[in-house]
């Protein structure tokens, strides 16, 4: 699944191909794609692959369904934009409790034996922290615990962005080094673990049960057509996903020619003022909520909690989301998507949250 947008894309200069690494080889050439195109590329499509529910999915691109079984090992990897309790799928958002609901009904309906899943996202720890159970045999693996950013890595200047992330460079390294057959998921685990410096990978769910099981039964034994050639550390430029575009802009700027500098200047300007847009927005719906309550308006916008109240949650950012446009978090936009961690506080601690905050929501944006 895949929103097919980068290949060919006019800002590529090597159309049709796609790397993710330095003088790294095309990842795009003969990939198989089920699913394409950010209108089929939905939360709702995602889980119904997943739960393999091919009568609901007549008519959207190739129909194929992940038809697993109880003696199925199955393994799910998922890269995006992510902030407390969500992920994003183009303009909608894939929430914690319905992605609890789907793994909890393949789990009863004995759709795996071992379910493993990878997630590279910012705060994709709060994708599974205290939601997995061992006996569901399901192991979540993130990129970053609860409250934390993934990091992005290897900018290019040919490309004008950055190639990859660290988590996901580093494991798939890993998985086109080691004999997957030998090599366990505990033991890539505190391989990728080590080399991630930045954030905490972190793992959730049935450690005993999949921990020592070879990666060969998730992830199958093919050997890259790489070779072993390493990758250059991917920790040396990593930066916070959700400043990509601002640093990018930087790059731009410090390579620009005199006659250019003035445009990329006034790029990031604009920026800087999109990010103030955000804040006062975002402090303005927290001061109503917590009725100008000082200490809670400082703490909730300045600190990090984890996330407990995910049915009120997912009401709040969904109405967020609908009526301030202007914060682009259908758009994904990475900083915005970061402020969230004020309504995780929210959510938590004020009477009646749900409501309260939507129409603080509401009062604000007009």
């Amino acid at each position: 699944m895949m929103a097919d947008d980068i290949a060919n894309n006019s800002l590529n200069p090597t159309k049709g191909k796609i790397i993710n690494q330095p003088k790294g080889e095309n990842v795009y050439h003969g990939v198989k794609k089920d699913y394409t195109g950010k209108e089929n590329i939905t939360p709702d499509v995602f889980l119904k692959v997943l739960q393999g529910k091919k009568s609901e999915l007549k008519g959207i691109c190739s129909e194929r369904i992940i038809d697993s079984g109880p003696n199925d090992n199955v393994f799910v990897y998922f890269s995006g934009h992510g902030a407390p309790g969500i992920v994003a799928f183009g303009h909608k958002f894939l929430h914690v409790v319905d992605l609890m609901k789907a793994l909890k009904n393949m789990h009863t309906t004995k759709r795996f034996a071992k379910l493993l899943f990878y997630m590279e996202a910012c705060e994709s720890g709060s994708m599974f922290e205290n939601q997995l159970t061992p006996n569901m045999n399901v192991l979540g693996v993130t990129a970053a615990n609860a409250t934390e950013s993934s990091y992005a890595c290897y900018y290019d200047k040919m490309r004008q962005t950055y190639l990859g992330n660290v988590f996901s460079g580093n494991w798939m390294e890993n998985s086109d080094q080691a004999n997957l057959n030998v090599e366990t998921i505990g033991g890539q685990y505190e391989i990728v673990r080590k080399r991630t410096k930045d954030s905490h990978v972190c793992q959730f769910g049935d450690m005993v049960g999949i921990n020592p099981m070879v990666v060969a039964k998730f992830q199958g034994t093919k050997i890259s057509e790489q070779g072993v050639r390493r990758i250059p550390d991917p920790n040396v430029d990593a930066v916070r996903s959700e400043d990509v575009e601002f640093e990018i802009m930087g790059h731009l700027l410090a390579s620009a020619p005199q006659t250019d500098k003035e445009k990329y200047s006034t790029q990031r300007e604009e920026e800087e003022k999109k990010r103030k847009t955000v804040d006062s927005l975002i402090r303005k719906i927290v001061s109503i909520a917590t009725n100008h309550n000082g200490e809670q308006i400082q703490r909730f916008l300045t600190t990090q909690t984890t996330l407990s109240e995910h049915e009120a949650y997912k009401v709040v950012v969904e109405h967020l989301a609908d009526k301030c446009p202007e914060l682009g978090l259908r758009e994904q936009y990475g900083y915005a998507l970061k402020q969230l961690h004020a309504f995780v506080h929210l959510c938590n601690e004020i009477d009646n949250p749900q409501q309260a905050i939507c129409d603080a929501i509401t009062k604000a944006s007009q």
